[in-house]
């Protein structure tokens, strides 16, 4: 039996975050007789994935950061990486341009398929963007399939006029280990601590910037005073975290909200959630957004968010320039709203993993060349 093709992942680190949550989708569902995935990585510290991804057969090698300070002996780390490892055909890019320094070196080796794959939409100035906009058009030459996971993302990525030349890879999930279960749900609110009346207002996400967790809380506040029997769960880490612990202590909210940390188990996390708010700065194709669809938990996400992650009947978006009053308001009335069954729908948008991961591994397969 001949050896599996082998597909170079690159990422900052293998941690819940999105885009790292929907490759591993892919991975566990790929044929890896036939398709096995290893990982270029930009941190020394284990990611939340790494066990996992070595227990499927995968490798991880270890590069230093991409920071200015560092580029000269990064690329030195990649000419020694490509001259020592000539098994790749395919090089797959998850760091938008960052990918460039990988791409150039690749393209020395001739590495001939090096995905470039578009998973954010950012807006706003910000300090680093005039070098964003430079490496964006220094990888363009090196970028042999433009992926993406939403028509914004490629369009910031590899612009408009390149529209023709986008590949679509959904941000695909395993929809059968999100589905609606009342004794989940049961269990997940008992495991919280909170009764069958309270009101579960839930969140996933980075603390970072994007996510917007400073007006989250605001209209969590919001939220509370109307209905005092109501808490806040936020999953997941991030630089911001004490800044926003600072922030629920000042607003009054101790108590009030729950900090999870990272969790391995979203797909039952979500089950005991009445709502999930989502008042993002920007997205591409928020994974967690279609698992919470998948879950059929109402969705009250921000209209910054890519209208292509709306694939059912429970998400709600809703304008950043409303008040959190209103925002709370809105929540509130999803929030009551009963959960229900969707994977069907979920099924039906082409979202689903199973199907998605037989056409990634086909596309691999047809361009190993």
């Amino acid at each position: 039996m001949s050896e599996p093709i082998r597909i170079l992942n690159l990422f900052t680190n293998m941690n819940r975050g999105g885009a790292e949550t929907m490759v591993m989708n892919y991975y566990r569902n790929i044929d890896r007789t036939k398709v096995q995935f290893d990982f270029m990585v930009h941190r020394e510290q284990r990611g939340d994935y790494d066990d996992e991804i070595e227990s499927l057969g995968g490798r991880i090698y270890r590069m230093c950061p991409v920071y200015p300070q560092n580029i000269v002996r990064y690329q030195k780390m990649l000419k020694d990486f490509f001259n020592e490892h000539n098994e790749y055909r395919i090089i797959h890019s998850h760091m938008s341009e960052l990918g460039y320094f990988a791409f150039k070196e690749a393209h020395k080796h001739d590495i001939p398929v090096r995905i470039c794959h578009a998973h954010n939409a950012p807006v706003g100035f910000d300090s680093k963007i005039i070098f964003r906009d430079i490496l964006k058009n220094l990888i363009k030459p090196y970028t042999t399939h433009k992926f993406i996971c939403s028509e914004p993302a490629g369009e910031w990525l590899f612009g408009k006029k390149n529209k023709n030349e986008f590949v679509q890879m959904n941000n695909a999930v395993d929809a059968s280990l999100f589905r609606y279960d009342e004794s989940t749900r049961k269990e997940v609110r008992r495991e919280l601590g909170v009764n069958d009346s309270t009101a579960v207002i839930g969140h996933v996400g980075r603390f970072n910037t994007q996510k917007n967790h400073k007006f989250l809380i605001e209209i969590f506040k919001e939220i509370n005073r109307i209905n005092a029997d109501s808490v806040l769960v936020l999953t997941g880490s991030g630089n911001l975290e004490d800044k926003i612990r600072n922030q629920v202590k000042e607003m009054d909210l101790e108590g009030k909200v729950i900090f999870t940390g990272v969790r391995s188990d979203v797909n039952r996390l979500l089950q005991g959630f009445d709502v999930f708010l989502f008042p993002s700065l920007f997205e591409g194709l928020s994974v967690i957004l279609i698992e919470t669809q998948a879950s059929g938990t109402p969705c009250l996400t921000s209209t910054a968010v890519s209208r292509q992650t709306e694939i059912s009947d429970v998400i709600d978006f809703y304008p950043l320039e409303e008040s959190p009053a209103n925002w709370a308001k809105k929540a509130l009335e999803l929030s009551n709203r009963d959960k229900k069954d969707t994977f069907n729908q979920i099924a039906d948008s082409g979202y689903d993993i199973k199907t998605n991961a037989q056409w990634l591994e086909s596309f691999y397969l047809e361009n190993n060349k």
